[in-house]
Formats: structure tokens, sequence, C-alpha cells
């Protein structure tokens, strides 16, 4: 369910196209699920936790051994200190972990700033709190925000700037010169920085760099993450926040009436998983490179003009030069047209700003690649539908 601008909750695209997927029996590639299982000693270790016994509530903060884990991957992959005691919470996922920060650190009135695309959540958070949501476009083909657009957008009405990089849906990456940028407004008018790096270790090329750990940040940053991309458990739904600890006493009073807490015999798991050496994430990277690699080559084929994404799940298509002028129409008939299932870019943005993403598909690249293949041939025939 996604809140409207008139308040009300509506259904989205996203289980609209889900349906179709199952009732026509076409490649779901709308979704950001891995069709695949993740690396065998996180499996194994939760399989070991259940037989041990971990099947009861975990302390409100997660398991220790989590976030210590947590605390422990900050400094190892960014140089980012965190007492794993005071900084460091585990959540039902990233979005839960979204919804507590954003509820705990905003009043009605307050303006949040999201870039646009965004991830349909942010909306429907920022409208449960009362706030004011703010965006800024991002643009075809390098959706990268102007800098003139974050100075404007970004005033002594800001509460909250939320970054999403790696981006969901567009796959870009924000350079160093737009996070100094963002960490000189936050300072000049006072607001707090929430950044969603949930695609963090699945970059193509590019540097994926934490606004935490840039100079002026890491005081008023609430990182967020989750384990689910990473190492393929979507469905276990262990993601956590690491913020200064003023700022996370306020997250956990909010959190403590969402979920309370989650999932105790995963969090020994993807503490494991987060130990894990540097080989399994270049490798976990380039594996799903290679995906995006043959499916990009398949939406071109197909005649599709394709961004090249710098990380994540997903590619972004251009269905004009087919003839399409509404993505979201398109993207009901696709699963008749050629068997395959997308989401229109228009669900990840306002009503109001549709026009200029209104031939934009998103694509999953994260499945098999036999499945990727399979998917490719059946888009090609579009060229003569």
């Amino acid at each position: 369910m996604l809140l409207g601008d008139d308040g009300e909750l509506r259904p989205t695209i996203f289980a609209e196209m889900s349906a179709l997927a199952a009732s026509t029996g076409a490649i779901n590639l709308g979704q950001g699920f891995p069709d695949e299982d993740g690396p065998v000693e996180v499996l194994d270790a939760a399989r070991t936790a259940i037989t041990d016994g971990i099947n009861q509530y975990p302390p409100g903060l997660g398991l220790p051994v989590l976030r210590e884990a947590i605390a422990e991957h900050q400094e190892r992959f960014y140089g980012i200190r965190v007492d794993p005691a005071t900084n460091v919470l585990v959540t039902a996922g990233a979005t839960e972990a979204l919804a507590a920060t954003i509820l705990a650190l905003t009043d009605d009135g307050d303006e949040v700033v999201t870039l646009e695309p965004f991830y349909d959540a942010y909306a429907a958070i920022i409208g449960l709190s009362r706030a004011t949501h703010v965006t800024v476009q991002l643009r075809a083909p390098d959706f990268q925000p102007d800098h003139d657009d974050l100075r404007a957008a970004i005033t002594d009405r800001t509460r909250l700037i939320i970054i999403n990089s790696p981006h969901n849906p567009t796959g870009s990456v924000l350079p160093r010169e737009t996070l100094e940028l963002l960490i000189e407004l936050a300072h000049k008018h006072d607001a707090l920085i929430v950044t969603d790096e949930v695609y963090e270790h699945l970059t193509f090329g590019v540097e994926h760099i934490p606004i935490a750990s840039l100079p002026g940040a890491v005081e008023r940053t609430i990182t967020i993450s989750s384990a689910g991309k990473t190492f393929s458990t979507t469905g276990w739904k262990i993601g956590w926040i690491v913020a200064p600890s003023e700022l996370l006493a306020a997250i956990v009073a909010v959190k403590q009436y969402l979920t309370y807490v989650n999932g105790a015999p995963f969090q020994p798991a993807i503490a494991v998983g987060l130990r894990l050496p540097d080989e399994y994430f270049t490798t976990a990277a380039a594996t799903l490179a290679a995906k995006c690699d043959i499916l990009s080559a398949g939406l071109g084929a197909a005649g599709f003009a394709v961004s090249r994404p710098q990380a994540g799940y997903f590619v972004i298509a251009d269905a004009s030069p087919l003839g399409v002028t509404d993505a979201a129409d398109f993207c009901r008939a696709l699963p008749t047209l050629a068997g395959v299932v997308g989401v229109p870019v228009t669900a990840f943005v306002h009503p109001d700003r549709r026009n200029g993403y209104s031939s934009l598909v998103r694509f999953a690249f994260c499945k098999k690649v036999e499945l990727l293949e399979v998917a490719s041939a059946q888009l090609a025939g579009l060229r003569t539908t």
C-alpha cells in the first residue's frame, strides 16, 4: 500500500505486477528478490542457531554477536569506529529502520528531502509522520542530482535529508563531491542525514562512499543497511541502524512499538556473513554485474534504450523507442506481449512528476543466468509485436 497525496492508502503497482506474474506465468523481473540462496556458511549458521535454541526474543537492540559484527564491518570496510553497545540497533530490515527513524525524528510541519525517483516506502512513511516530502529529481541517463536543485530543496525547514546510495531504482551512486555538498547543507540548515545503503556491497566498478565516513558527517548521520541484498536473504528481514547514541535512543523508543524485536536465529547467521572474507563481497558484485550485462544486452536487442546502472539489482530501460508513452500501461501488457514483468519508474515518483519518467521501466537482474537469457529472448519478440 502507498499513502497518496489525499492521505489515503492505496494498493501499489508492485502488488499488481506480482499478481500478474502469478496469474500469467510470466518471468517476474519486477520485484527485487534473488532466486538463488545465499552463502552456505550463513544458511548453516541459521540452522545451527535454531538447533541451539536461539528461538525466543533477542535483546531489544539485537543480539550482541550481530551488533559487534556490524561495528566490525563499519571499521573494516570504511574506517568508521562505532560502539556496538550504544550506536547499533538491529531492525526488521531496512524498511523498519527507515520507519522508526522518520517517525522518531520528525514532527508535523517538518520537511524531509529525498531524491526522486525514490523507494516507495519513503513517501508512505513520510506521509504517516505528517512531515512534508520534498524531492530532488534525478534525470536519465546518469541519474545524478543537480547541485543547485539540492541547494534549493534543503532549507531551514528541512529536518531529514534521506540519501539512497547506491540508489533504487536507478542504480546510481553519489560521488564524493555531492556527498560533501550534502554535509555542508546539513550543517548550514541544522538537518540530519539518513543514508540508506542496502546495496553498499553491490557496486560495479565505482566506489561506494558512506557519507558517515566523510568529515563533519558522523555526528548527524543515521546509517541504515541490511543483509537481504548482500547475502540473498531478503525474506529474513535483518537490517540495522548505526547512529549517534542520542539519536539512536529516540529511534529505539519508536522501534519497540513496531516489531519490538525480530529474527533471533537469523541474527547470529548474519554476523557470520558480515565476517566473510573480502573475496565473498567482490565475487557477489562481479556476479551481479555479469547478470546486469546479460539483461541489458537483451533489453537493447529488444529495442529499449538502456541506462547502465552503477550498482544494485535493477536496470532502467526506456521503452520510448518501441513507441511507448505510458510505462504503466505498457507494464500491464508486457506479461502478455513478452511473458516478462517489469515495473514502471512512475511508481517511484509523485504523480505530478510522472512526465519526466513516463516511458521508463525498471527490470531486476538478480536472477539465475538461464532465467535472464530466457527473458531476453522473449523480450526480443517486442520488435515484431
